[in-house]
């Protein structure tokens, strides 16, 4: 066995700091979903965080280490679809740093209103999200501003305190399917299981239209995508993190992909079974588990619902029968 990425000291250091600025997010088995997929289904909620996303936990500890090691920092920039972007500019402009952030064009409204709103810089830039982020990169060298990369150790650490709580308060769930985009929510919950000693089996959930991840897998080596063309903005990379790779690689069960159309009867599952919200990597778990079904009957499984942040056209068009197209 390969040494955990934390320590459980570690682990509980981050979740001391994180619930110091916000509650932790429940865990609920809802009967609905039970009983639509036979098998016991255990959501955990990080669509009830301050931003309504996951990422927010991220924020919190990469901030704080960046105010220790780099005291003089006048402000972050970074770039983002929207939910990392909004627990930055929530926890740098509570640290009292600016927050320039990057997005593409075509980015989410709602998203981009709520990361103005916790004070963020918002910048347009590029036709999707790995151009955007090349783009803040070099902002960062030419103004003095502190890059934010999609993924590093800090940020992993503040993630990893959502798998903490699902595992501390549910330690024998033999499965739990978590989204990819950049990998900071598989690899904090790799990070948690391995740290508690577990043996829970993790599996990550990609889109078909954003499937760099699947493809590296496949190749054991860093595959890029041309295109990242899906509503589920928060899995739409077409570039793998290297970084990530190398833990998800070790430590995921499998990768599977789903299809919009899946995610958006997910969403639709959610709703009638919850009347909870996920945005489209947020419902993406659920409908890996949909698809696969037949292979958890009977088990305590476990979804990561990492986000609700919709916006309100697609997700009146998703209740309708739809499918958002990008």
């Amino acid at each position: 066995m390969t040494e955990p990425l934390f320590t459980l000291d570690e682990l509980e250091a981050a979740s001391h700091l994180v619930h110091e600025r916000m509650l932790p997010t429940p865990q609920y088995a809802w009967p609905l979903l039970a009983q639509d997929l036979g098998c016991e289904v255990w959501v955990k909620h990080e669509n009830h965080t301050p931003t309504g996303a996951f990422k927010v936990r991220g924020a919190y500890t990469f901030i704080d280490w960046l105010k220790r090691t780099q005291p003089d920092c006048p402000g972050i920039v970074t770039a983002t679809r929207g939910n990392h972007g909004q627990g930055q500019a929530l926890a740098a402009r509570a640290a009292g740093l600016t927050a320039r952030v990057y997005v593409p064009e075509g980015n989410s409204v709602e998203k981009n209103a709520a990361m103005r709103a916790f004070g963020a810089d918002l910048v347009v830039h590029g036709a999707d999200f790995d151009i955007a982020r090349a783009e803040a990169m070099r902002v960062a060298e030419a103004e003095g501003l502190f890059p934010v990369p999609p993924f590093h150790r800090e940020l992993v650490r503040g993630v990893a305190t959502y798998a903490l709580e699902l595992f501390t308060a549910q330690p024998d769930l033999d499965t739990v399917y978590v989204p990819i985009g950049c990998g900071s929510g598989i690899c904090g919950t790799i990070a948690a299981r391995d740290a508690l000693g577990l043996r829970t089996k993790i599996v990550g959930v990609v889109s078909e239209n954003a499937d760099c991840v699947l493809r590296s897998m496949a190749a054991n080596d860093l595959v890029e995508t041309e295109t990242a063309r899906t509503f589920a903005d928060g899995m739409a990379v077409r570039v793998p993190v290297p970084e990530a790779f190398d833990i998800y690689a070790r430590g995921a069960e499998r990768i599977i992909a789903v299809s919009d159309d899946e995610v958006a009867e997910a969403i639709r599952l959610y709703f009638r079974a919850t009347h909870n919200l996920a945005e489209g990597a947020g419902a993406a778990p659920l409908a890996a588990l949909m698809s696969e079904r037949a292979m958890m009957a009977g088990k305590r499984v476990g979804v990561i619902l990492c986000g609700g942040n919709i916006d309100t056209d697609w997700f009146v068009q998703v209740m309708a029968g739809g499918v958002p197209t990008v």
